[in-house]
């Protein structure tokens, strides 16, 4: 029973060392990066004034009111 709090803490906080960046490195390919693509994808064929005009045109906006 000697020195097993110090065992046992080595090898919990690895294992949490171990998780933790796994979960880090799941959530940035899993998520981030697919996320970084697609509004990047997104912004690379958007036509900011095509978007003006159909919400000028909905009447969304105050300051342009529809024609």
């Amino acid at each position: 029973m000697r020195r097993l709090l110090a065992w046992r803490m080595k090898f919990h906080l690895l294992g949490a060392f171990v998780v933790s960046v796994g979960c880090v490195t799941l959530y940035k390919f899993g998520i981030a990066e697919p996320r970084k693509r697609a509004y990047a994808e997104f912004y690379k064929n958007h036509d900011l004034m095509k978007d003006f005009e159909a919400m000028k045109a909905a009447g969304v906006l105050e300051c342009a009111p529809p024609k």
